[in-house]
């Protein structure tokens, strides 16, 4: 069984959709371990680290994510899971911006995958299958 850290970044309290994802991720044969709102890389990192996680997935809806997720693949590496596989997802800038550019920036710090609000779960588990698939 495939381990994954879920949460939400930041001084974001968006649970719901964090809840949405557990049981989505659940339901598909995946050990969860959410750890909430409210949470910061450190958090995410060692989580993962704990449980030895296949992949972090992180959740924003308050438009600040490209703040609070900048550095985190270098966090990654500096703990010593670099290659860890993490997706990102939710409202994740302010206002009306350019999804393209949004997402780019969200590649451009090497996240593997970025999601656009509404974004249904079984998109992001499929996703997830066939990336661990091809480690």
């Amino acid at each position: 069984m495939k381990t994954i850290v879920i949460g939400v970044i930041g001084a974001d309290v968006h649970a719901v959709g964090n809840r949405i994802l557990e049981y989505a991720f659940s339901n598909a044969g995946f050990k969860v371990i959410n750890i909430g709102v409210l949470s910061s890389q450190e958090d995410f990192i060692e989580a993962a680290i704990e449980t030895d996680a296949d992949a972090i997935l992180i959740s924003s809806l308050y438009g600040h994510a490209e703040i609070d997720c900048r550095g985190f693949r270098e966090k990654c590496m500096e703990a010593g899971i670099g290659d860890i596989i993490i997706y990102v997802g939710g409202n994740l800038g302010l206002g009306k911006q350019d999804w393209e550019s949004v997402k780019s920036i969200f590649l451009d710090m090497g996240f593997d995958r970025v999601y656009p609000p509404g974004t249904l779960p079984d998109e992001a588990v499929n996703d997830l299958i066939t990336d661990l698939e091809n480690l």
